[in-house]
């Protein structure tokens, strides 16, 4: 399934939560019109376990309570996540782009949750920073609550995958605050997300799936999801060793070779360009920057 939150134009800015018909572009249907029971937001459906899902699977199966595309805009599809857990360095094309070295345990970063955008919202460049920069991402949200999960448990534990962009401030990541990454990482707008979550079941391989990104037509970054060094089982078996997951956190993985700051010369975001980062089976977030 491609779960999605979206607003309906002239609603209030009330939040829902829908399932695509088929791929993206086509009709949504409405949760809780087709059970008014459902909850409105992802992670509280999240939270209800396989009840949730098999409720959202019933209500595509009916094909009722369909809203079009054009009378919704959608949001990310996970908003205000307990946690919004980064992965560094964890592409083994990445690291060649830069002579460094393969990492050996998985280095973990976060961004706030207040960073997080929809699938076609702005970026913002803050006037605090000249060098911000794009990172296509697979990114996956956690199902159900668990701590010190097994890695060959793990995957059991994610509720699906989708796409994100870890924008970042090169200056602030690499220059400032101490070189610690957060503030570099989560100036607002710093993280759209979406366009929905596809559910794990629906993704054949999540470890071999094209990742892509675009700035103003032009590919920047293109990759696969097979240069993983730490895949996304690993990845909750470590994190889960240090913190217990909830429903709703959120993970990217880390990003390919491309990013601006290693070109020569380097090439950062200005205003008026558009980023789209795309990763197969999944969709595309296409972001302007203002």
């Amino acid at each position: 399934m491609r779960l999605v939150q979206f607003h309906r134009h002239g609603d209030g800015g009330g939040i829902r939560v829908g399932v695509e018909q088929g791929d993206e572009g086509l009709g949504v249907v409405d949760l809780k019109a087709f059970d008014p029971s459902m909850p409105s937001t992802m992670r509280e459906l999240l939270e209800l376990g396989d009840q949730g899902l098999e409720c959202a699977q019933r209500a595509l199966s009916s094909g009722q309570c369909v809203v079009e595309r054009s009378d919704i805009q959608l949001l990310s599809p996970v908003l205000a996540p307990e946690k919004v857990v980064c992965v560094g360095m964890n592409y083994r094309d990445h690291c060649l782009e830069q002579n460094a070295p393969i990492p050996t345990e998985p280095i973990i970063f976060s961004k706030f949750p207040s960073a997080i955008t929809g699938p076609y919202d702005d970026i913002i460049l803050p006037s605090e920073s000249l060098e911000v920069d794009w990172e296509v991402e697979l990114a996956f949200v956690i199902g159900r609550r668990g701590k010190h999960i097994k890695e060959e448990d793990a995957l059991s534990y994610v509720a699906g995958f989708t796409v994100a962009n870890d924008v970042s401030a090169r200056d602030w990541q690499m220059k400032r605050n101490g070189k610690q990454w957060l503030l570099g990482k989560t100036f607002d707008s710093f993280c759209p997300l979406g366009p929905a979550l596809v559910t794990t079941d629906a993704v054949k391989d999540p470890h071999n799936l094209g990742v892509r990104c675009l700035v103003n037509g032009d590919t920047v970054q293109s990759s696969n999801t097979d240069q993983m060094i730490f895949k996304t089982e690993a990845l909750v078996a470590w994190v889960s060793k240090f913190v217990t997951l909830t429903p709703g956190d959120v993970f990217l993985t880390g990003t390919p070779p491309g990013v601006g700051v290693f070109r020569k010369p380097p090439v950062f975001l200005k205003k008026g360009d558009v980023v789209e980062c795309q990763i197969d089976q999944l969709g595309s977030i296409i972001n302007k920057v203002v």
